[in-house]
């Protein structure tokens, strides 16, 4: 495609008129190259003609021989050093040297006619040079300069002899008509399909990014996306898509056939019946790998179907793990059920300290022992709701978004000592807790108030179950990697069985009727709020073997830099 078309369609903005796109301007050095090869190629021919003619014995006028082999020499000097410039609004040599030195050759080639050739067809070159590559004023004037030189070649050899004068002016006439002809159709249809390339060139890099930004999605979806033909090859699968299919051998990247794994063998078939019935498919798939793990999807298949059958229809897959879709069904409702009971323990609040107010004015003037055991009874009883009150808010709390402001960056060592310290105070466990804290440096992402909650919560469960022996519970703090520090919080209890370890962080599971099972549930979402990770384990310290439940933060540097990987809650 040639770029002047492209220069002269922004001409009205640019001043110059000699600029192009790089687009534009490596399709017109394509072109000019092919002219300039074209200008060679003809040379070559002519000093070649004149060689045999002249073999011949036909030429009378040696000048053609000389004019043909200096026009060889100049256009392979400008096919070697020149390089292709888009003519502008001002005068360029450039052109003189290609449009210029043709017209100039031809028509002394025309005018010495040793040997009786007729040279006029080889105008048709820098015609079609000067209205392809140019704009349509130099192609009307190259039109115009050559129908005045066969005009004035007609005129001299009508002086010259005596034939039909009117006749050769005719053909001059006729000959300098087609020119111009050639040169508006040339520069017309050049224009026309700068324009479509130009159309072209727009709609290819509006379907570029299209395409790229489609990749980016589709790579960022939790969801896994197969597109498979009706072959059954998988010809593009995202990163989503390939995790759910993982086998114990290394993860595929596309293209691979559904039908080389057996665990597989339910997507191709659901692939093929989606072909066969040519409308969208819902299943529930279970893919059961060798190693002995198994994955439950839920498949959603569509089809990419051509309507003038262009291309090929293929088979979109959607794979979504129903064990993670079960688990957002669990959180909305869990969340759902936050909300309500936050509002009802709100309004629970109020009554409940009504009772315990009036309870306590009754105590004090009850002197009957009956009496006051009962009072004694809904004193405690109401105790205990106030403190499941508590927790439920305290719930709602720890699901509230993290705060991101570096308030929230805790000196872990200092913290510790001090919660641990008010605690033992307040349960009289002094003398059976033993703080051993070795990460003086370290800052980590929490706000205070909530690492309270959370220890709290950690050392009421560790003194439910610890003996009371000297350092029967045990707090302790180190550094277990450069941007992560450990708090561990220890107890000598007899061994969780396999049940209540199992649903240790699950809400209002409990292996005790009078808690609410919500302690460790808020510990946990404390810890998943800050990017921490909880988790239990049994741990032998010295020669007693206990209950450790372990919180390892992230350091305030790290959490401020560049953010580290993410961590699962572990039940060990």
């Amino acid at each position: 495609m040639n770029s002047h078309a492209h220069s002269w369609l922004e001409s009205a903005e640019n001043s110059s008129g000699a600029w192009v796109t790089e687009p534009a301007l490596s399709s017109f050095g394509r072109l000019w190259h092919v002219f300039m090869t074209a200008r060679v190629a003809i040379a070559a021919v002519l000093v070649i003609l004149q060689a045999f003619i002249y073999a011949l014995g036909n030429i009378t006028n040696r000048w053609s021989i000389a004019v043909c082999i200096a026009y060889l020499c100049a256009t392979l000097a400008v096919r070697l050093w020149a390089r292709p410039r888009p003519p502008g609004r001002t005068f360029d040599a450039q052109w003189v040297s290609t449009i210029g030195v043709d017209v100039i050759t031809f028509s002394l080639l025309n005018f010495l006619q040793s040997s009786g050739i007729n040279y006029t067809p080889l105008f048709a070159l820098p015609v079609l040079l000067s209205s392809v590559l140019g704009p349509i004023l130099l192609a009307f004037g190259t039109a115009a300069s050559v129908t005045l030189l066969l005009l004035g070649d007609a005129w001299w050899n009508a002086l010259q002899t005596h034939g039909d004068f009117g006749a050769r002016f005719l053909q001059a006439g006729l000959s300098g008509s087609g020119f111009f002809l050639v040169a508006l159709l040339a520069n017309q249809l050049a224009l026309r399909l700068a324009r479509e390339e130009k159309r072209a060139k727009t709609s290819q890099s509006a379907a570029r990014m299209q395409i790229q930004v489609n990749e980016l999605v589709i790579e960022a979806l939790s969801d896994g996306v197969l597109v498979v033909d009706a072959k059954g090859v998988v010809r593009s699968a995202n990163p989503a898509a390939r995790r759910l299919l993982i086998t114990g051998r290394a993860v595929r990247s596309a293209p691979f056939a559904l039908a080389s794994e057996t665990s597989w063998q339910a997507l191709a078939d659901l692939v093929h019946h989606t072909f066969t019935m040519q409308s969208p498919q819902k299943a529930d798939i279970g893919l059961d790998h060798a190693e002995g793990n198994a994955t439950r999807l839920q498949v959603r298949t569509r089809l990419t179907t051509s309507r003038n059958g262009t291309h090929e229809s293929l088979c979109v897959m959607f794979l979504e793990d129903l064990r993670e879709m079960e688990a957002r069904v669990r959180t909305e409702k869990m969340a759902a059920m936050g909300r309500m009971s936050a509002a009802v323990a709100h309004e629970i609040r109020n009554p409940l300290a009504a009772i315990s107010q009036a309870n306590a004015l009754l105590e004090e003037d009850l002197q009957d022992a009956g009496h006051r055991q009962l009072t004694g009874m809904v004193r405690q009883n109401a105790q205990r709701l106030a403190r499941i009150v508590d927790e439920v808010l305290n719930l709602s709390r720890a699901q509230e978004p993290a705060p991101t402001a570096q308030t929230t960056v805790a000196a872990l060592d200092e913290t510790v000592r001090h919660i641990a310290t008010d605690w033992a105070v307040q349960t009289g466990a002094s003398q059976r807790m033993h703080v051993a804290t070795a990460a003086p440096q370290a800052g980590v992402w929490f706000e205070a108030e909530h690492l309270r909650r959370l220890m709290i919560n950690l050392l009421d469960n560790a003194l439910r179950y610890a003996s009371a022996a000297p350092h029967a519970i045990e707090v302790s703090t180190q550094i277990v990697a450069p941007a992560q520090a450990r708090l561990s919080i220890w107890s000598d209890g007899q061994p969780l069985e396999k049940t209540v370890r199992s649903h240790l962080f699950e809400p209002f599971f409990s292996s005790e009727s009078r808690s609410s099972g919500l302690g460790l549930y808020i510990c946990r979402e404390l810890c998943e709020r800050y990017g921490a990770l909880i988790g239990y384990q049994r741990v032998l310290r010295g020669n007693t073997e206990g209950n450790e439940f372990f919180v390892v933060f992230r350091s305030a540097a790290h959490r401020l830099g560049v953010p580290g990987p993410s961590f699962d809650t572990m039940n060990a």
